[in-house]
């Protein structure tokens, strides 16, 4: 029962008020500096008279930056905000921070203002984001052109390379108009050729490589939440997702 949990998690009366009859749930709780996601069974109560009692099936503890970097199209943003509601981490996207900034699109920023303004300000706003406890990032493709940009993100958190081949990131983006690089008459070649020079920067920033593929999206985040246990980043949150 609740008594299997630890003295920060006993909220018994807010637990049983929110917890229907047999149903599995992850809630976060604060600690401290720490985030914890627990996932808890309940058995008994309400419908059949009985007092409810609790298991314990999982607990998730993160406390932890989480970067992703990789392609444009890699699929960034749609892991990293079910990778952030997974463990209960607040999520940024550092093209929607940026957009919000200036007041109008990336696509718009390369044109006003230039790619080198661009960077300056994705620079910026990636150190700031980067100083926060605890958060997932999704980063810009051309995030690591900056060596300033790849050692903060390594050394102030975890970094995932979401891995895809041009071909792959194609296949996904061959009808995107937002995508200011790829606005070319053979994007696919354009794709490779950042492929290229961009592969060993991923490389180098990153403490995980993920290959991509054609794995669905939550394959992908179970793939990230199995390395960051493996790595003692976050604990018990992948076993907790298999109940």
């Amino acid at each position: 029962g609740l008594s299997q949990l630890p003295s920060w998690m006993l909220k018994a009366s807010w637990v049983q008020a929110r917890l229907p009859s047999r149903t599995v749930t992850a809630l976060p709780v604060a600690s401290g500096r720490s985030l914890h996601s627990f996932t808890l069974a309940r058995r008994g109560g309400k419908s059949d008279g009985r007092k409810p009692s609790f298991d314990v099936l999982g607990c998730s503890r993160t406390d932890a930056v989480i970067s992703l970097v990789g392609l444009p199209g890699s699929g960034k943003s749609t892991v990293g905000r079910q990778l952030a509601r997974r463990l209960q981490l607040p999520f940024f996207d550092s093209d929607h921070v940026i957009e919000q900034r200036l007041g109008y699109s990336i696509r718009e920023a390369f044109e006003r203002d230039g790619e080198a303004s661009f960077r300056d300000l994705e620079e910026a706003v990636l150190d700031e984001l980067s100083q926060n406890p605890r958060a997932v990032i999704s980063t810009g493709g051309g995030a690591v052109l900056r060596s300033a940009t790849r050692e903060r993100l390594h050394t102030r958190g975890q970094v995932v390379y979401l891995n895809s081949t041009p071909e792959e990131i194609f296949r996904r983006l061959r009808h995107d108009v937002n995508r200011p690089l790829l606005q070319v008459a053979d994007p696919l070649t354009r794709l490779r050729d950042l492929y290229a020079v961009r592969d060993p920067l991923y490389r180098e920033t990153a403490h995980f490589v993920i290959e991509t593929g054609r794995p669905s999206v939550s394959t992908l985040v179970n793939m990230i939440v199995m390395q960051l246990e493996l790595a003692g980043v976050a604990t018990g949150s992948a076993s907790a997702a298999k109940q």
